[in-house]
């Protein structure tokens, strides 16, 4: 996504104007948020601090409708999304998308945000301990996840299966209020350093890493009513947050596949089952080569220059 000097410096007042009302949207909601989120850390019934959940993720989502509504109505983005009609807002899923941009988050935000369970990424343990965000993650049940490394399993074997029990306790909140588990299984944003880096077999995404999904399922299995599949294209090219609020991203195509779970994915051990890891590894690679396939048709459908006026 090329601009000139001029058209940068045109787009500089909309990209300040943009950042100021999310900040505004975002510190309105982050305040009642924050103060019932102080109220469930003290409060000891189990039964209120579910109902205080509830009114917590309805003010993520009034704050996340109103972002979208700035990205449609000030950054004049329009989203083209295919395949929802399966899937309910009262359900149970695991989402997995190819991670390109920034914009991915506001985007995926958009095109679920109350169609399906509010989404909750997996975070690290640590980041428990940011600043206001640490307790807000808390507070709206994104759960924190200790990893534990092939090395400290070496030199600790004892630690061997603690990240899928620590992965099921912190899944048991979820069996009373539907949720929609986020992943990213490349783990990270896409670029071409990194496609080079990890000498991807695929054209236009990095390897996926299949563990923490292993992990969800292992946990959650009998709980995932789907998988839910997710391919982000961006027509102008993969934008930068800036180009988001410079009005430069104008069209984004979202296909979204519903799968039933397959049932030998729920039925093995993948940190010690080597037949099972290589048998669930060959199911995402698949999924990705998909992915990838359609990604390029895309790609090759796709006029040279569609990033728009700034």
């Amino acid at each position: 996504m090329k601009t000139t000097l001029s058209a940068r410096l045109i787009a500089v007042p909309r990209v300040l104007v943009g950042a100021l009302l999310v900040a505004i949207n975002t510190l309105v909601h982050a305040t009642p948020l924050l103060a019932l989120a102080l109220l469930k850390l003290v409060m000891p019934l189990e039964a209120f601090r579910r109902w205080i959940s509830r009114v917590l993720i309805g003010i993520a989502e009034s704050w996340i409708a109103i972002n979208s509504w700035l990205m449609t109505a000030l950054a004049g983005v329009v989203i083209t999304v295919e395949g929802m009609e399966p899937l309910r807002r009262r359900g149970w899923y695991l989402v997995i998308c190819n991670h390109q941009s920034w914009v991915d988050i506001p985007v995926l935000q958009q095109v679920f945000n109350r169609r399906i369970p509010f989404l909750k990424f997996f975070l690290k343990r640590q980041l428990i301990w940011v600043p206001v965000l640490g307790l807000a993650w808390w507070a709206l049940d994104f759960p924190f996840m200790r990893r534990t490394s092939k090395e400290q399993l070496k030199r600790h074997p004892q630690l061997r299966g603690k990240d899928t029990e620590a992965t099921r306790r912190a899944c048991e909140k979820f069996r009373h209020l539907p949720v929609s588990v986020m992943n990213f299984v490349e783990g990270t944003r896409f670029s071409q350093f990194k496609h080079r880096r990890r000498q991807s077999p695929y054209a236009q995404l990095l390897p996926p890493r299949a563990g923490g999904i292993a992990l969800v399922l292992g946990a959650m299995g009998e709980m995932i009513d789907a998988i839910v599949d997710v391919t982000i294209h961006y027509p102008g090219g993969r934008p930068g947050v800036i180009d988001l609020l410079a009005g430069r991203v104008r069209e984004v195509t979202v296909k979204v596949d519903a799968i039933p779970i397959p049932s030998d994915l729920l039925a093995g051990d993948y940190e010690n089952d080597r037949l099972f890891r290589t048998r669930f590894q060959n199911w995402l690679n698949e999924r990705w080569a998909m992915k990838d396939a359609l990604l390029d048709q895309a790609s090759k459908s796709t006029p040279p220059d569609r990033s728009g006026p700034s």
